[in-house]
């Protein structure tokens, strides 16, 4: 067995020769070895631990920093159209004229995606998809992975939209606030009120601008951050509005008409406490425009303001009043009106075909709405001096009013006012002309022969207008217009506690190609109340009503514009202030209403 030598021979012999103990010296050696490894080993120890910590410091930073930036940023887009504009979101509030809210703003949020910072975009797709179901998840995850850095998603969320998007959880999905119109009592007034849309928009605020209506055509107004705080205050009155509305929606469906509209005017100020258009829409909800088919049957069309309707023997009571002015006819003259009258090529009939003549008193000519009495009277007035009369009315002209659509409205004459226009002028057919211009001209009749310029804005000092007839004409008019409810083709217009005063007119619609037809009819009653003290115009329109309760269908105003707009004034008068006038009971036999007589 060979041993090996635990240590130097050398270094035993040296440690002796000093007199120290070997064993001991080695001892130490051995310790001093052992601590040095201890120290070293403590050191690699310490260095990687401080790698370490260095490495978690630095990933916890570079984790800490981007979260940092993703919450902080915000698209590349510009924040406005213009770029770096500050975007004024803050609209006027709309009211009627109790103060009630018809237009106002409302806190929402819009949902945009910046594609770079989300997770999963198929998933964020697929759920989006589940709460928007008019999106395509397949279209809306391109979208995502086409390199784009920024999208928007959705302009407006509701509350729990906003809520089930929060859930899906991806950190590239984002909420922006703004502001929107709110239209709090959904279709009433629609079309007073037109709507609004987002313009320059960012993903933190938008401006909201009117697309239509007044909202459109007091759009700077209301966009003025002076006077952001100041609503606007219309003549609408709320209740009334909703009142006319939901009767003319009864009455157009119980009269199996295509559309209708309503108007409610103060004979004195001018002011529109309801103007209502059938079909309508919610300006929450506003439709898109249709690209095909009659623009005038959408229901984004006013047919108050933008219809524009030969209102046949509406126009009568213009005649008379015009030549009455002029000194050629009282309420009890005598005119020719035997039927059919001819002049020239053309033939002058009554309605189906009856003959009132030989002579008729103005009065009369206008109960019984003889086109033929109506015919000689225009012809006593003469062409140059009756397309003057009815300009001062403004018939001739747009509608005048705080709507963006009024002034495309423009009435449709003859290029040529020769002796036969003049003729069917007089009793309504030949021109057109819209409801709204209509009510303004029965509102001059009604106070007194002023004119009036109809307006929706509530209390805003206008000067009156000037005089078109004489307050003596005026008032022989309303006579004569009363005589028409008592006994003529309006009777059943009579409501009981107050008096009405009115006229009929039933136009047939012109066909396409030339020519009427007889069977499309715009029907229409122009009434004023109360009749013995004037204040209100009501103004009903249907288009192509058929009465069919009885044997034969019924195409004519009495039998249809007249009981609708009966049963609106029935409801709203009341509401009005507007005291029923209660009849001796002893007299009762005398106010029974007969059946209308139906010629127009």
């Amino acid at each position: 067995m060979i041993r090996t030598p635990l240590r130097p021979l050398a270094r035993i012999l040296d440690a002796r020769t000093r007199g120290e103990n070997p064993d001991m010296i080695e001892q130490e050696n051995i310790a001093i070895r052992h601590e040095a490894m201890r120290d070293k080993s403590r050191a690699r120890a310490e260095r990687r631990l401080f790698m370490m910590g260095l490495g978690f410091f630095m990933a916890f930073t570079v984790i800490g920093a981007r979260m940092g930036t993703l919450a902080a940023s915000e698209p590349s887009e510009p924040r406005t159209a213009s770029g770096g504009t500050e975007i004024t979101a803050q609209r006027a509030d709309i009211l009627d004229r109790q103060g009630r809210i018809l237009a106002t703003n409302m806190l929402t949020y819009s949902l945009y995606a910046q594609p770079k910072d989300m997770v999963d975009p198929t998933h964020a797709a697929t759920e989006l998809a589940a709460i928007f179901p008019e999106m395509d998840p397949k279209a809306l995850e391109r979208r995502f992975t086409d390199g784009r850095s920024f999208l928007w998603v959705r302009k407006v969320l509701s509350p729990e939209q906003m809520q089930k998007v929060h859930e899906i959880g991806d950190p590239g999905l984002y909420f922006g606030p703004r502001e929107m119109r709110l239209y709090p009592n959904g279709n009433l007034a629609a079309h007073v009120l037109g709507g609004a849309a987002f313009g320059a928009e960012g993903v933190d605020s938008a401006e909201v601008i009117g697309t239509a209506g007044l909202e459109k055509e007091l759009d700077k107004r209301l966009r003025d951050p002076a006077q952001a705080s100041t609503p606007v205050t219309l003549s609408i009155d709320l209740t009334l509005q909703a009142n006319v509305e939901e009767v003319l929606g009864a009455g157009m469906r119980m009269m199996n008409a295509k559309g209708a509209s309503a108007i409610l005017m103060d004979v004195h100020t001018g002011e529109l406490l309801s103007i209502a258009s059938l079909p309508d829409f919610d300006p929450n909800d506003r439709p898109a425009i249709a690209l095909t088919g009659d623009p005038s049957d959408s229901p984004l069309f006013n047919r108050a303001v933008q219809g524009v309707y030969e209102l046949g023997s509406t126009f009568k009571i213009f005649a008379v009043a015009q030549a009455m002015d002029l000194g050629l006819v009282n309420a009890d003259t005598l005119v020719d009106a035997n039927a059919p009258m001819k002049w020239g090529k053309f033939k002058i009939s009554e309605f189906q075909n009856h003959n009132y003549g030989p002579l008729l008193s103005v009065t009369d000519i206008i109960a019984k709405s003889s086109n033929v009495g109506t015919a000689h009277i225009a012809l006593m007035i003469g062409g140059v001096r009756q397309q003057a009369f009815l300009k001062s009315l403004g018939l001739l002209d747009a509608p005048q009013v705080e709507l963006i659509e009024a002034p495309n409205a423009k009435a449709l004459i003859p290029s040529r006012w020769s002796d036969i226009v003049t003729i069917t002028a007089g009793y309504g057919h030949g021109i057109a002309s819209s409801p709204l211009n209509l009510a303004a001209a029965y509102a001059t009749i009604a106070n007194g022969g002023f004119k009036v310029t109809p307006t929706l804005l509530h209390g805003v000092a206008r000067p009156r207008g000037g005089r078109v007839i004489t307050g003596e004409t005026a008032k022989a008019c309303v006579a004569m217009l009363r005589r028409v409810v008592t006994e003529g083709t309006a009777t059943l217009a009579n409501v009981a506690g107050y008096d009405v005063a009115g006229k009929t007119g039933t136009a047939e619609k012109p066909r396409k190609g030339g020519g009427y037809d007889s069977d499309k009819v715009i029907n229409t009653f122009a009434s004023i109340f109360p009749a013995n003290d004037p204040r209100y115009v009501l103004v009903v329109t249907l288009d192509e009503p058929v009465e069919t309760s009885g044997p034969v269908p019924r195409r004519t105003a009495g039998w249809t514009a007249v009981p609708v707009a009966a049963e609106i004034i029935r409801r709203i008068a009341p509401l009005m202030g507007l005291r029923p006038q209660i009849a001796d009971p002893t007299l009762s036999a005398l106010n029974t209403v007969s059946e209308p007589n139906i010629a127009e």
